[in-house]
This record gives structure tokens, sequence and C-alpha cells, in this order.
């Protein structure tokens, strides 16, 4: 009898969803920044007020909700510099760099708020100019928060900053798509391994198994 006890009490502690301790996938509402490489864009690695395009180099930005760097979406459109700066003609001591804006989808605007059409430009600045500022000058109003993140470009959106909200899988398309209740909170680390959580309720699962073996072997 005692022995059929402690295996039904390891059946019921082992019956526990895999799933059990992970918290619900988590993404971030901001604007993305990209560096055009032929015709492939590529994540930026520096921030837009550290890059410094050269004279001919495509930069995009795109708002949406992604969970890291890996999810994000990509710039939309096949533009090349040519075509954008076609009637921007060089100029000596300054430098053009084209712009692709891509204001997302409606599934990844904030409450309330629709995004414009996407656009591009042709940003004549100074050769030591940054990202930053070639944006500043071609598509204002650009808001930033108190840390420097930028939070809107052509006043889109009218608020909020990089805040996480609850996702909600992918739109057609292969967008990643908003669902849920905004949130504050700290950034999850972004892998696909098992949580923290999981990985200790598994541990307490094998401590009382064996808890619960040892006790049947001395009873016996």
């Amino acid at each position: 009898m005692i022995r059929r006890a402690a295996v039904l009490f390891l059946a019921a502690l082992l019956a526990v969803p895999a799933g059990a301790g992970q918290a619900g996938a988590a993404g971030y509402r901001y604007w993305s920044f990209w560096e055009r490489d032929g015709s492939a864009w590529t994540y930026a690695t520096v921030g837009p007020s550290l890059a410094r395009p050269a004279d001919g180099d495509v930069q995009g930005f795109r708002f949406s909700v992604s969970e890291d760097s890996g999810d994000a979406a990509k710039p939309r459109g096949t533009a090349d510099f040519d075509a954008i700066c076609a009637d921007t003609p060089a100029k000596d001591g300054t430098k053009r760099v084209a712009l692709v804006l891509d204001f997302g989808t409606p599934a990844d605007a904030p409450s309330g708020e629709r995004p414009p059409a996407g656009r591009t430009a042709c940003a004549r600045v100074a050769e030591d100019a940054t990202t930053a500022e070639a944006l500043a000058s071609a598509a204002k109003p650009l808001r930033y928060d108190s840390n420097a993140l930028l939070c809107a470009i052509a006043g889109y959106p009218a608020k909020g900053c990089g805040e996480q909200v609850a996702t909600g899988g992918r739109t057609p398309d292969g967008e990643t798509a908003a669902s849920g209740t905004e949130r504050t909170g700290a950034q999850d680390d972004g892998g696909s391994g098992p949580s923290l959580g999981l990985i200790g309720g598994a541990a307490v699962i094998v401590v009382l198994g064996a808890a619960a073996v040892r006790q049947v072997r001395r009873r016996a």
C-alpha cells in the first residue's frame, strides 16, 4: 500500500506541465535601426547617435514590436540610394544619406494610433554628421526619452517609448504583432531555452521524488 501511494505521489509530481513557470512571451514596441548592405538589411550594432554613415549609405528605421534584435522586423521597400537621392546632387563638404522610414503595421501601433505610410528621404548633411543628425534634418519632429532612446520619428508615435507589451504571435506576412495590455518591467534575455522557473520546478520534483523513495525503503 505504501509503495503504491509513493508511486501515485511521484506520478502526480511528474504530471506538472512542462511549461509551468515559464512567463508568457513579451516584446518591446520601438524604432529599430538598420543599415543596408547591398540589397540586405542588417541590424545596426550602434545607435543612430553614434553611427556615422558615408556618402551613399542607406539607413533604415522600422517601428514594430519585437522580443529582441533577432526577432525585429526589417524596413520594407526596395528603393536604393540612387533612387532615393536621385534629385539630391553631391556637394563639396557634405554627404548624402538615404533614409528608409517604415512606420510599421496597425497591429504594432499603440492604442488609438495608425501608422503613417512609409517614406524615404535623402538627407544632405555635414561630412562628419551622425545618422541621428541626418534623421533630424529629414524627419522632424523627433522625440527622445531621458536615456536618449529614440521614441518617435516624424511625430510617430505620439506617446510611449520602448514599452513592454505581450506578444500574440505574428501577422500573415510574418511580422510580430501586439495583442495585450502594455506593461512595464525588466527586459528578458530573449533566449529560447527553459526558464528558471521550469528548471527550479524540475529540481523540486527530483528532490521530492528521491525523498519519497527513501521513505518507502525505510518502511519496507
